[in-house]
C-alpha cells in the first residue's frame, strides 16, 4: 500500500461562503471545484433546464432542417449507431423520437463489431442505397469516415454525423457534423457522450418543430433514461451538462416503463427504485456491451427499444446469459495472457504491453485488457484476428498516458484507430506485428514528460466509526452520481479493531471485516473479490487495522444496510 496522504483543511474564505452546508459537505464540494454558493447550489441540486441551447453546437441549425426536409418529403432515414453501450442507448432516442411523431419510413443499422468494424463501411453504404435511403444519421461515429461518407455523397445520400470522438486531420465532407469535440467548437459541454449528442439533436428537433408533431411539453425527458445509461456507461465526464444528463437519467430509470429495463433489473435482482450508477456499470452495461461482444448487437437495441413484454423477457435472458459465456471467455484469455507474459523476462521491463495471437476473438480484447491494468501498471495492447487476414485489437490506458496520442505518435504503424485517452482500438498489417512494440514504447518515451508518476493514495477525510450514520451517507448521497471528475468519497479509518473475518459468495471469492463503533453496533466491510491475504499479510479477528473505503448504503435482500467498501488496508 502507498502512503495515505489526507486532503488539507479548507481554506476558512470558502467555509464562510458555504456556511449553509455541513463541514463534510463544504469539504467535499471544495474538492470537486465548487467554492461557491451559486455554484455549490448548481452542484447539489442539478436543474433539468440548466442543461445548454442546442443550437450551440455547430451544424444543428443544418442537421435539424435537414431531418425536417426528409420527415416532410417522406425520405427514408437510416440511422447508423455503434454497437456499445453508448451508441446502442443513442440509437433508441432517435428510434423512439420517430416513433412519437409517427414517421416510420427509417430503420435502425447497428453493425456487426468484427464483419462491419467500428464506424460507417462501404458494404453498408451499398446496402443503405439499395433500399433507397436519403439521409443517414450516425450515432457516436462518423467523425473519421471520409472515404465511407464520400461514397455516400457520390448515391446522392446525404449524412448527418452525431459523434463525440477527436477527429483527424481531415473531416468528413458530411451534411452536416455535430461533435462538440471539434477544434472549432464553441459548445460548451464538449464532453458529452455520443448518446448526449444525439439527445442533442432531439432537442434541436422539438424545438424547431414549433408543435408541428404535437409532442407533449418536456416528453423528450424520458429520453433520459437512455442518455444517463450512456453518460455513465461510457465514463464521460459526470460534471456540467453530463451532470445533469446523468443525475435526471437515473431519476427516469428508476420508474422508467421500458419493459427491457425492469425485466434485466428484476432478473438481477436489482430494485429499480433504488438503482445507483454501480448498478449501470457493472450490471446492466455488461450486459449490453456483451451483445456485440458476441455478435449478436440487435439484441441489446431490442432490450432497450421494446414495448413488448415477452420479447423484454425474452432478450434479458439472452443477454444475461451470453454475458456469462463472455465472463468465462475472458477469464481464460486473461489466464493465458499472463502465462504468456511470464514466460518472456523482457515483458516486465516495457511500459508498454503489447501481447497478439491470431486466435484471439477481437471483440473480447478491450475487456481483458482492463483486466490486466492494475497489474501491468502501464498501456495494455492487445491484438486478434478474425474473418480476416487484418489484425484488429485494442488498448487500454491507466492513466499515466493519453492512449490515443500514444498511437498517433507512431505514425504509420497503425492501418486505423481511434479512441479517446483512456481506451481505443486499433487494427494492425501483418507484417508490422514484430515492430509495434518496440514502437510503442519509443512513442511512450517520448510522451513520458506529459504522464503522470505514481503518487500516494489520496482521501478525502479521516473518519471514526461512529461517522458511518445516516447523516454522514445524506451528505455523501448528494454529491452523487459519482463517476469520472466526480470520485467517490474516501476516507481513512485509524487503527479500528477487526471483530470478525468472513468469507462469502457462491464461490467464496469476496471478504467482509466487521467492527464495532463505541455504541457497540456492527459496521461491515466488503471487498469483492479480496481475500484476508489480500494486502501481504492475513487479516485476522482481533487485528488492529487502518482502512482505506468508501461508504455506500447496500438494499441487498430489500434492507437497507450502510456499510464501507474496501478500498486498501494496511496493518
Amino acid at each position: 500500500m502507498l502512503k495515505v496522504v489526507v486532503k488539507k483543511e479548507i481554506p476558512n474564505s470558502v467555509k464562510t461562503e458555504l456556511s449553509l452546508y455541513p463541514d463534510l459537505t463544504q469539504h467535499l464540494l471544495y474538492y470537486r471545484g465548487v467554492d461557491t454558493k451559486e455554484k455549490a447550489e448548481k452542484f447539489l441540486n442539478p436543474v433539468y433546464e440548466d442543461n445548454f441551447d442546442p443550437f450551440f453546437m455547430k451544424d444543428m441549425d443544418k442537421a435539424v432542417h435537414r431531418i425536417l426536409d426528409a420527415i416532410e418529403q417522406n425520405q427514408k432515414i437510416v440511422i447508423f449507431s455503434d454497437y456499445d453501450a453508448d451508441g446502442i442507448p443513442g440509437a433508441v432516442i432517435l428510434h423512439d423520437f420517430f416513433k412519437k411523431i409517427n414517421y416510420n419510413n427509417f430503420a435502425n443499422y447497428i453493425p456487426h463489431r468484427v464483419l462491419d468494424g467500428f464506424g460507417l463501411n462501404e458494404d453498408s453504404i451499398n446496402e443503405f442505397f439499395d433500399i433507397g435511403a436519403k439521409l443517414i444519421i450516425t450515432v457516436d461515429c462518423g467523425i473519421t469516415d471520409v472515404k465511407e461518407i464520400e461514397k455516400a455523397n457520390h448515391f446522392g445520400m446525404d449524412v448527418i454525423i452525431t459523434d463525440h470522438h477527436l477527429s483527424k486531420e481531415e473531416l468528413p465532407k458530411a451534411f452536416a457534423i455535430l461533435n462538440p469535440k471539434l477544434p472549432e467548437s464553441k459548445y460548451t459541454g464538449s464532453d458529452l457522450c455520443g448518446a448526449g449528442v444525439a439527445f442533442k439533436l432531439i432537442q434541436g428537433l422539438i424545438r424547431e418543430s414549433a408543435g408541428l408533431f404535437k409532442i407533449t411539453d418536456g416528453w423528450e425527458k424520458w429520453l433520459l433514461d437512455m442518455v444517463g445509461l450512456a453518460t455513465i456507461s461510457d465514463m464521460v465526464s459526470l460534471t456540467g451538462e453530463n451532470r445533469i444528463f446523468a443525475s435526471y437519467g437515473l431519476k427516469v430509470l428508476k420508474k422508467t416503463p421500458r419493459p427491457g429495463i425492469m425485466q434485466l433489473l428484476n432478473l438481477l435482482k436489482i430494485n429499480q427504485h433504488y438503482l445507483t450508477e454501480d448498478d449501470i456499470s457493472f450490471m446492466i452495461t455488461p450486459r449490453i456491451n456483451a451483445a456485440s461482444r458476441m455478435g449478436e448487437p440487435e439484441d441489446a437495441f431490442l432490450l432497450l427499444s421494446t414495448k413488448d413484454d415477452g420479447e423484454a423477457t425474452a432478450m434479458a435472458i439472452h443477454l444475461d446469459n451470453i454475458n456469462n459465456e463472455r465472463k468465462g471467455l475472458v477469464a481464460s484469455m486473461v489466464k493465458e495472457i499472463k502465462k504468456k507474459i511470464s514466460s518472456h523476462t523482457d515483458n516486465g521491463k516495457k511500459k508498454v504491453l503489447v501481447v497478439g495471437n491470431p486466435d484471439w476473438k477481437p471483440s473480447l480484447l478491450g475487456l481483458v485488457a482492463t483486466a490486466l491494468l492494475e497489474e501491468h501498471k502501464g498501456p495494455v495492447f492487445l491484438w486478434g484476428r478474425e474473418n480476416g487476414t487484418c489484425l484488429k485489437g485494442s488498448c487500454r490506458s491507466d492513466g499515466k498516458v493519453d492512449i490515443f496520442e500514444l498511437m498517433k505518435e507512431t505514425g504509420d504503424m497503425f492501418d486505423e484507430y481511434g479512441g479517446h485517452a483512456m481506451s481505443g482500438g486499433f487494427s494492425l498489417s501483418l507484417d508490422k506485428v514484430d515492430t509495434v512494440a518496440d514502437v510503442l514504447e519509443k512513442a511512450y518515451e517520448k510522451l513520458a514528460s506529459k504522464t503522470i508518476s505514481d503518487t500516494d493514495t489520496i482521501v478525502d477525510m479521516k473518519l471514526n466509526l461512529d461517522d458511518i450514520n445516516e447523516r454522514t451517507y445524506e451528505q455523501i448521497e448528494k454529491m452523487a452520481p459519482f463517476g469520472v471528475d466526480n470520485p467517490k468519497p474516501l476516507f481513512l479509518f485509524e487503527k479500528i479493531g477487526v471483530e470478525d473475518v468472513k468469507i462469502f459468495g457462491k464461490t467464496k471469492n469476496h471478504l467482509e471485516l466487521v467492527f464495532k463503533n463505541t455504541k457497540g453496533q456492527k459496521i461491515s466491510a466488503i471487498g469483492f473479490f479480496c481475500m484476508p491475504d489480500t494486502w501481504g499479510r492475513e487479516i485476522k479477528k482481533g487485528d488492529e487495522i487502518d482502512l482505506v473505503a468508501n461508504i455506500e448504503k447496500s438494499y441487498f435482500k430489500a434492507k437497507a444496510e450502510l456499510r464501507l467498501r474496501v478500498v486498501d488496508i494496511t496493518c
